[in-house]
């Protein structure tokens, strides 16, 4: 195993770990840390181990940090469209 898998496989351990805690914030100030850590990750994994190896990370990713990606899906919808986002 590469050295960016394990790396990956430790950020998925952390990020389970996270999310095991309680949370005033639900979550959102681990999501940033994560996904600031992440996104270098994910480029190093793709580096080492290919285009292929670094979609099937970054889908394991996505999976972990889902209400963000959901946000953001929102968020450029209402962009593409013209209106200010809704607030949940």
């Amino acid at each position: 195993m590469t050295p960016s898998l394990i790396l990956a496989a430790l950020w998925a351990v952390v990020a389970n770990l996270l999310a095991m805690l309680p949370s005033r914030d639900n979550h959102w100030r681990s999501a940033y840390v994560l996904t600031a850590a992440g996104i270098p990750i994910l480029g190093y994994v793709t580096f080492q181990n290919g285009p292929w190896i670094g979609l099937a990370v970054l889908m394991a990713g996505m999976s972990v940090l889902r209400w963000p990606v959901i946000h953001l899906g929102r968020w450029t919808k209402a962009r593409w469209q013209g209106k200010t986002p809704a607030r949940d």
